[in-house]
């Protein structure tokens, strides 16, 4: 698993210069940046050049194999197979297509649609997507969420010395323990539903 982020580009964003909290962020640099990556349902940048091989096993009528990564970058291969005792067959690429907006591989024989064989593991894609880097605006609220658990700002309420420090809600949803909204925000942008 690849940070989203570094060490050496979060210090530079926060304008931090000193070494005092390097031990505590090369802690939660990776425990953020998988944290963006499971909410999001992608893991952003793991697979731009590293091939993410996806079985699909079809339990009905269905000529569409929706992917988990996005945005796809190239499909590699296409297989199928009609029983688990068969070896998968290649797809010619005439016989399927990939549909971008919904990051979906579609069965088709010419300009129709053509159902995937049913069973478990019947269909195999090997492919290639994500981004080269980390998005600048996801970059961001990366950084945002790495000072809120820096600073312990999911915490509501902290006593140090006797003193009572108050943190007020950081989302507007009443009860929510979910992300503060500005980063939240830019989360759903990433989030594959």
């Amino acid at each position: 698993m690849t940070d989203l982020v570094t060490l050496a580009e979060y210090k530079e964003a926060e304008g931090i210069a000193s070494p005092k909290e390097d031990l505590r962020l090369t802690t939660l640099i990776p425990a953020v940046s998988q944290l963006v990556k499971t909410y999001c349902g992608n893991s952003l940048i793991d697979h731009y050049t590293t091939n993410k091989i996806e079985t699909f096993s079809i339990n009905w009528d269905t000529h569409i194999a929706q992917l988990t990564e996005s945005p796809v970058k190239t499909i590699i291969s296409v297989e199928k197979r009609d029983s688990v005792s068969e070896s998968y067959s290649t797809v010619p690429t005439t016989e399927y297509y990939l549909d971008e907006a919904t990051d979906s591989v579609l069965h088709v024989t010419g300009s129709t649609y053509k159902n995937w064989p049913k069973g478990a593991g019947s269909v195999k894609i090997t492919y290639t997507a994500g981004y080269e880097s980390c998005p600048t605006d996801l970059k961001l609220a990366v950084f945002d969420l790495i000072t809120y658990y820096l600073k312990d700002e999911h915490k509501e309420r902290r006593t140090l010395a006797g003193a009572s420090i108050q943190n007020a809600g950081s989302t507007s949803l009443r009860d929510s323990v979910a992300f503060p909204d500005h980063i939240k925000r830019v989360l759903d942008l990433y989030k594959n539903f």
